[in-house]
């Protein structure tokens, strides 16, 4: 086993691309030279979210993986360090000093894989529909800052703000963003199921059981015209009930590339050069893991519950023990590898110190232990998350404050009970949407945000996300989000506790692997290809 290490800017230029191109081929997921990709992500269609792969739907990065393929964006990131670049897009810009108006004009031929041209109106379609549509899901939040749409001619598409936005560039490289059919996509109605039909790199075809899918083939579009190298003709994504079989199936030869999520053990073990026939690939990353709140439930309305979880809870033995290596605690929602990161609970907190947290709770008058249960999901972000979930149990119990219990569900079930307010406490990750330290705090804290949280705060809200926006330097956005920050570690709407390096592995024939996912835990999959390794 050869291990490699990929070294990216500290800026984290790396994040959400992920569209391809290539003609077209018939060979199939056991046949000819499809590459085989492996993952623990489940794609699963329930009464509570009937259509996951719709774009104005769609808000995880397992189901953005399959997006990127096939549904193309005006924007694009490029794989190293820099801002968006233009993808189905010729040209945008912004056209005012005050970052209020955007214009895009379309490359010229653009058409759907069915054959229909793609044109402005598509575009307008597209996007007010998912504004239209705003799912609970969150995702169209991304796109709040949009007032209205104009279009001239076929090709060009003006976007107005309602406020300055300069990371409006990086909104437009994100999935919602995606331009598809009106003849496939209703205009007010979520499309069910599993068909994804776009102007991407890739065709898509799911093979499904029990509502669940068990297999994607990707295959390259032979009308795709983008700014996308494809070094593939198909891709097929295999999911698995766990690491340990995606790693069986890898040491068989079954499938040549093995992405999220490996577990710790797995990822020591392919590091030791147990096997001389993978690769590993290890990258920054930018996923981070927190506690989020429902703070109108009675168990932590009352902040000072939730000050005193930040003041007891150990986050580098909650590394240590777990992930080792391939984690850093954290203490801010912002990574610390972004413009903007501030260490601010750490700041207020220090080190756990259990009689300072029993000050905050006979203060505020509540009397301890304080019951609790935490809930985490079983199937989303790897094995390693419920014994996690058993050392912050131990860590809130052993301060004699906390009465704990804990309880692990399927994504299937446990994201939308979070949606609903079901869950008191639960753990959730972040994928970040793209590389700014605004897509850390508007998702948690800004008006319909990703969580469904109560937490509201005007100052927040309406002032400092507002103000850091508006700056192009995103150095100068640095006291802004500052602020944020300092507000979250007194408020505790979320609680910080890891950032994740990220792991890819391969079979030694397989090329491209150092850029196959990128700092957002996206999956480039055009990048893949076969021959000699470097």
């Amino acid at each position: 086993m050869n291990r490699k290490t990929l070294v990216l800017p500290a800026v984290a230029g790396l994040l959400t691309p992920v569209l391809a191109a290539c003609g077209g081929s018939d060979s199939g997921s056991n046949s000819g030279n499809a590459i085989v990709v492996g993952t623990t992500d489940r794609f699963t269609v329930t009464s509570d979210a009937p259509a996951p792969l719709d774009p104005a739907y769609a808000y995880d990065v397992g189901t953005w993986n399959i997006l990127r393929q096939t549904v193309q964006t005006l924007m694009t990131q490029p794989k190293g360090e820099g801002d968006p670049v233009p993808e189905a897009a010729e040209s945008c810009s912004f056209t005012d000093s005050g970052n209020e108006r955007y214009a895009c004009k379309l490359r010229d031929g653009l058409s759907f894989a069915n054959g229909d041209k793609v044109t402005a109106e598509d575009v307008k379609f597209s996007i007010e529909r998912a504004l239209r549509i705003k799912a609970d899901s969150g995702v169209a939040a991304l796109l709040n800052t949009i007032d209205t749409i104009e279009t001239q001619g076929d090709r060009e598409v003006i976007f107005h703000l309602k406020t300055a936005d300069a990371t409006f560039p990086y909104k437009l490289s994100t999935p919602v963003a995606g331009i598809v059919d009106p003849k496939d996509y209703a205009k007010g109605k979520l499309r069910d199921g599993f068909e994804v039909d776009g102007s991407g790199p890739y065709s898509f075809k799911a093979d499904v059981k029990d509502n669940a899918i068990v297999s994607a083939t990707f295959t390259k579009n032979a009308s795709y015209k983008g700014s996308l190298k494809v070094n593939n003709d198909q891709v097929v994504i295999r999911s698995y009930d766990d690491a340990d079989a995606m790693g069986a199936a890898i040491d068989k030869g079954d499938i040549d590339v093995m992405t999220r999520t490996m577990s710790p053990a797995q990822i020591d073990k392919l590091d030791s050069g147990s096997d001389k026939n993978v690769d590993l690939v290890d990258m920054p990353g930018l996923e981070i893991r927190y506690l989020a709140f429902n703070t109108n439930a009675p168990t932590v309305k009352n902040k000072a519950v939730r000050q005193a979880m930040a003041q007891v809870i150990n986050r580098g033995e909650l590394v240590s023990k777990v992930y080792g290596t391939q984690a850093e605690p954290l203490y801010s929602l912002v990574p610390a590898t972004l413009t903007g990161h501030s260490n601010s609970f750490f700041n207020k907190y220090g080190d756990p110190n259990v009689a300072k947290a029993k000050d905050l709770l006979a203060k505020a008058g509540v009397t301890a232990p304080v019951k609790l249960t935490l809930h985490y999901t079983t199937d989303h972000y790897g094995s390693a998350t419920k014994q996690e979930f058993e050392i912050l149990q131990k860590q809130l119990n052993g301060s004699g404050l906390f009465d704990v219990s804990i309880q692990g569900h399927p994504w299937a079930t446990f994201r939308p009970a979070e949606q609903k307010g079901q869950y008191d406490v639960y753990g959730m990750g972040w994928f970040p949407d793209f590389p700014d330290a605004d897509n850390y705090v508007a998702p948690f804290l800004d008006k319909d945000n990703f969580l469904g949280s109560p937490y509201s705060n005007s100052t927040i809200q309406r002032t400092l996300i507002p103000e850091s926006r508006r700056e192009a330097d995103r150095l100068n956005a640095t006291k802004s989000l500052t602020e944020i920050q300092d507000t979250v570690a007194e408020d505790v709407p979320v609680l910080p506790l890891w950032q994740g390096k990220q792991y890819v592995a391969a079979r030694d024939d397989i090329t491209g692997v150092s850029y196959a996912l990128n700092s957002s835990s996206t999956l480039q999959l055009w990048e893949l290809g076969r021959g000699v390794s470097g």
